[in-house]
């Protein structure tokens, strides 16, 4: 194969280097600014003091959402697979129609900092807290894990960096600068970082969709054709035989693909609404109807990028082609930064990398206060302590866990350098549709549900997804797996949604049935008022009940 050398250099690495530079510092400053009165109300640290309007949640949402998976996994993807790569796109945008419809309002309506506090409300609080919080620090890690391997990929691209030594020196200084921004800002800080994160992203995608278009006389079907003739040429003949316009390049060769295909499907679309660090963003706005507005937003922001993410695909396969992006150091990941090279130089090269490098440290930002809030306000105060417990205190131990998750984010990332990030979110997707939602759903609109139902579904869920995802090609027996000189893989699949979701919730019934404990009628009916309103009203049932 004829593949771009990994040594080859792609732009200017000093201009490359000088832009990340005066971002680092500009989102800094910016975080220093808004973190200038140090939180010592956990309030202020987790939520922002709730002081967010709809609109600025809602880009934030979006700046949260959109990870490095979705700017240059997706786009990689697409690049290379064509149609079966767009599939990613339409999945991110059809699960935020769960999140709208189901869980946004009532989520907001029913808990306080965190998700276990909406789980925990009418059924044992210590080990469905205990619970809560395992499955949120699995689902943030794995997240955290995509958004690492994004990182290496990326500056090995822009600043020429082959040596799997240094790329891990590169992921461990991200890694350092999530923990600044969240120990400095807390919710607040990263919360402006990703609504400036949003705006650029957006834009950049913007501009580079119009710059695409206007090479191709505005016209998607000379882009198509362009792009497949492109991955026609090319010098591996796997790739050549690709037909990027149709299904099933990706999913479709066998029935075993088909059957992956629908797995990661139920993933995307059934996992946001059971990701933490989304659930986290509702409790940012006072009022359950700036929660519905916030995720509107989102829904249009978000829609409106991976639209243009088809654009950004086809155009990387047609403008770059197929062996450059694969013979790249970061592989797929490498596709948008290539494209902006090829249509702007050196310039939008640097200008697209920086906003990719702010995709990243905005997210791990979001996900490392999400995984600090979860063990200060879940398991220390609220196992640990039993609630006995200052603001100040708990506010201390979060910023200590932003550290240790730091660590072992920084390490995980290491591990993960070189996989397509796509791909990883989409197993933090799988654990979260399998340990969360069932639980989520079935506490907010099943009265008769119960702590065993909750416990059986949440734990039931997270293991049976690791195991499988462990024993599964995504980890091992592949080329592309993480560990490619090992075999010890016995699950086909390689996301493990189709049969860990529906498994979840059937355990979530089960457990209930089997429970000799009834449900709490004073409990149910305040939370059937409070998923409604949000208005506490267990003083006022008392009397009826």
């Amino acid at each position: 194969m004829n593949y771009l050398a990994a040594s080859q250099t792609v732009g200017n690495p000093a201009l490359n280097m000088a832009v990340f530079a005066g971002f680092v510092i500009s989102t800094l400053a910016i975080v220093i600014l808004v973190g200038r009165r140090k939180s010592k109300k956990a309030a202020d640290f987790y939520t922002g003091g709730e002081q967010f309007t709809g609109m600025q949640n809602g880009v934030a949402i979006s700046g949260d959402y959109l990870s490095a998976a979705s700017f240059l996994g997706i786009t990689g993807a697409i690049a290379v697979y064509g149609y079966d790569g767009f599939l990613y796109s339409i999945g991110f945008i059809v699960s935020w129609l769960v999140a709208l419809l189901m869980v946004a309002e009532a989520i907001r309506n029913t808990g306080r900092f965190t998700m276990a506090d909406a789980l925990s409300f009418r059924l044992r609080q210590r080990p469905v807290r205990i619970a809560a919080a395992s499955t949120t620090l699995t689902v943030s890690l794995l997240y955290l894990l995509a958004q690492m391997a994004g990182a290496g990929g990326l500056v090995a691209l822009l600043l020429n960096i082959t040596d799997r030594t240094q790329q891990s020196i590169v992921i461990a200084a991200v890694g350092a600068l999530m923990i600044a921004y969240v120990l400095v800002g807390g919710m607040k800080g990263t919360t402006w970082v990703q609504i400036i994160k949003a705006v650029l992203l957006i834009g950049s995608v913007f501009v580079l969709t119009v710059l695409i278009l206007a090479k191709f006389g505005f016209s998607i079907s000379t882009l198509l054709g362009a792009a497949q003739e492109s991955i026609s040429g090319s010098s591996d003949p796997a790739v050549a035989a690709r037909d990027v316009l149709a299904p099933g390049e990706q999913y479709g060769k066998s029935t075993l693909s088909k059957f992956d295909f629908i797995s990661l499907g139920m993933a995307l679309v059934l996992g946001t609404a059971g990701l933490p660090h989304v659930l986290m963003r509702f409790y940012t706005v006072p009022t359950a109807n700036a929660a519905r507005k916030s995720v509107v937003w989102a829904i249009a922001l978000i829609g409106a990028f991976y639209l243009m993410t088809l654009v950004l695909g086809y155009g990387a396969a047609a403008i770059v082609g197929p062996d450059k992006i694969l013979g790249a150091p970061g592989g797929q990941n490498s596709a948008a930064p290539l494209l902006a090279f090829e249509i702007g130089g050196t310039v939008l090269l640097a200008t697209i990398a920086a906003v990719a490098f702010a995709t990243i440290l905005a997210v791990v930002a979001g996900l490392t206060i999400t995984a600090s809030a979860c063990f200060a306000h879940d398991l220390y105060a609220g196992v640990i302590k039993k609630g006995k417990v200052s603001e100040r205190e708990q506010v201390h131990v979060s910023r200590i866990t932003a550290v240790v998750i730091g660590v072992v984010a920084v390490g995980l990332g290491i591990l993960a350098n070189g996989q397509n990030t796509a791909f990883l979110v989409a197993l933090a997707f799988a654990v979260a549709g399998a340990a969360n939602l069932p639980t989520i759903v079935y506490t907010l609109f099943w009265k008769r549900f119960n702590t065993r139902g909750a416990l059986w579904s949440m734990y039931g869920g997270l293991a049976s997804t690791l195991i499988l995802i462990a024993f599964s090609p995504a980890v091992s027996g592949r080329t592309t797996s993480m560990l490619p000189h090992m075999d010890f893989q016995w699950f086909p699949l390689s996301n493990p949604g189709i049969v860990t979701i529906p498994l979840a919730f059937l355990l979530g019934i089960l457990g209930t049935l089997t429970s000799r404990t009834k449900a709490d009628a004073r409990k149910s009916a305040e939370m059937d008022v409070k998923v409604v309103t949000g208005i506490k009203l267990k003083s006022e049932l008392e009397p009826i009940l």
